[in-house]
């Protein structure tokens, strides 16, 4: 067989076989979202802090052809001295995997025009403790972080705990909230 027909022949093959192995290789990669699967659904709960005690409703879903999560928020805050009326804050969040740096990324963006970009600084051994902290923070005081801490309780529940940090100060809680999984 001549050089040229043994090259044509292995070109081919490299062009025939080069999807295989790929679709092999992305078979075996992790799951780069199983630390978020747990909250895909429908959630309703209560939380309290510094903005008053409040109900909430979230729901968790793939979106996009499943390459990123989105969260969508509403708390609504009991009246109280200084807000007679209470008050309806929404929020909605992507958490997308950053290949380049391996990483879990939450974007949020709330209707007071706040937008938190979260990188995920922690999981524990067992995945039921994800913390993430800003990186960045849109249009609200210069250099504060905030920090969210998701704790599993059960199959069917969690916590939700939120922190500030004002510049070169330690974090403050300034929620906290508890879900559990609607029916």
């Amino acid at each position: 067989m001549s050089r040229l027909k043994t090259t044509a022949i292995m070109i081919v093959l490299a062009v025939v076989l080069s999807p295989a192995v790929h679709y092999a290789q992305k078979g075996k990669r992790q799951d780069v979202f199983k630390p978020l699967r747990f909250f895909v659904g429908s959630w309703k709960g209560q939380g309290e802090g510094r903005p008053g005690v409040s109900k909430l409703e979230r729901k968790y879903e793939f979106v996009l052809q499943d390459k990123f999560l989105q969260a969508k928020n509403k708390s609504v805050y009991e009246p109280q001295e200084g807000d007679p009326e209470g008050e309806i804050r929404e929020d909605w969040g992507l958490f997308s995997y950053d290949e380049g740096r391996e990483k879990l990324v939450f974007r949020q963006f709330h209707a007071e025009g706040f937008v938190n970009r979260y990188v995920l600084d922690s999981l524990s051994a067992d995945g039921k403790t994800l913390v993430f902290t800003t990186e960045a923070i849109e249009n609200f005081w210069p250099n504060w972080r905030a920090r969210e801490t998701y704790r599993i309780l059960n199959k069917n529940e969690f916590t939700e705990t939120f922190e500030l940090a004002p510049p070169d100060s330690d974090f403050e809680l300034y929620m906290t909230n508890h879900f559990k999984r609607k029916p």
